[in-house]
């Protein structure tokens, strides 16, 4: 559904790849020595970002994503019992809302792209979608839109969701965030081992071959799902390789941020960060008036509305301990729904008429990364 590159950021070489997760590795450690909620994650993308955008040659091997991501979709999988096909039925308010909310955020982004940052049609139209980076990006360039302005701003908007959403469980909720997931008290042993493992060897190229959204993450987290529901295991992934994990993706949402300047892309990320803004305070309203009417907590219904990436979010869940099935398939809808509905609108409703004459300036093209 969505091309990938072997790398994020700047042109591969592993000293250039070691450098990176060194760097990731110690704005984690800093992190959670001073007890920053999802420390691990947080502090790698925030030192990567900044270290991107003051030109350091930052890099992330997409394969090494790609396993990272798969293990997280196997400890995603784990919270999977055979309560939740019980619990299924009774979350069709949910799903309503959340496809209200993302029909409305999307709305309310495009006039706030057209009005105030002053994005052709085509280019806010497609950086308005709260998902599908790759998918948006690809669409959108097809149409005659920015490609580099809608990439650089759907990662400055997962930037933004991320880095606000574990801040806010802290110290508006008061919640106590751990630095990452604990461990579920079951020991691995061979056999969990064997079928863990298997879920991501088998899992991953099954989703790249039915062409499933985020399917490095997707098709691990179905066959350990299936497992646990099954019974055949109850283990999970350590939390080090989580927390090693957590590594990984803070430092490739960062790389993405390689090559730029902010004296470039400045107002891009400006209004990136805007929009990601508003629809974080959109989702926090929402989950905070509508999660009696969900059947949610309000919680829950946050994490399952909020518009950053399907492993972020779901990894998130997880830290806290909130209904991590419901909001990992939440957001698999999410990425459905966008991936699917939106360029049908756009073809259905404007097609290439809507291409403008205002285009915003163009900055260099950001490497993209599916799974949002």
């Amino acid at each position: 559904m969505s091309s990938t590159t072997p790398q994020i950021g700047s042109t591969f070489s592993w000293p250039r790849l070691c450098g990176t997760l060194a760097l990731a590795g110690g704005g984690g450690a800093v992190f959670a020595w001073l007890g920053v909620p999802l420390a691990w994650m947080l502090g790698a993308m925030l030192s990567v970002t900044v270290a991107s955008l003051a030109g350091a040659p930052t890099v992330m091997a997409q394969p090494l994503r790609r396993v990272m991501i798969a293990i997280l979709g196997i400890m995603l999988g784990s919270a999977f019992t055979p309560e939740i096909l019980s619990d299924a039925q009774k979350w069709w308010p949910a799903v309503i809302t959340m496809l209200l909310f993302v029909s409305i955020g999307t709305a309310a982004c495009y006039v706030y792209f057209r009005k105030i940052a002053k994005f052709d049609p085509t280019t806010a139209y497609f950086s308005s979608a709260p998902g599908g980076l790759s998918e948006m990006a690809l669409v959108g360039e097809s149409y005659g839109g920015n490609v580099a302005a809608i990439s650089l701003v759907h990662t400055t908007r997962i930037l933004i969701v991320v880095g606000t959403i574990p801040v806010y469980f802290r110290y508006v909720q008061g919640w106590d965030v751990p630095p990452s997931p604990i461990d579920n008290g079951v020991a691995l042993q061979w056999l969990d081992i064997v079928l863990l493992t298997g879920c991501a060897v088998v899992g991953v190229p099954l989703a790249d071959k039915l062409k499933l959204p985020a399917g490095a993450l997707v098709g691990p987290m179905i066959l350990s799902a299936a497992l646990h529901i099954a019974g055949l295991t109850h283990a999970a992934p350590p939390a080090l390789i989580v927390a090693i994990a957590q590594i990984v993706m803070g430092a490739g949402i960062g790389c993405r941020f390689s090559g730029l300047s902010l004296s470039r892309v400045g107002t891009i990320i400006l209004a990136g960060a805007g929009s990601g803004l508003l629809l974080v305070t959109g989702a926090a309203l929402t989950a905070i008036y509508f999660a009696t009417a969900a059947g949610q907590t309000s919680e829950a219904l946050l994490l399952a509305l909020a518009p950053g990436g399907l492993a972020e979010m779901s990894l998130i869940a997880l830290v806290i301990g909130s209904q991590t099935a419901f909001i990992s398939l939440m957001h698999m809808l999410r990425i459905v729904f966008v991936v699917l509905i939106v360029p049908s609108l756009f073809r259905l409703f404007a097609g290439q008429s809507l291409t403008g004459e205002d285009a915003i300036p163009s900055p260099e093209k950001p490497n993209e990364s599916p799974g949002d």
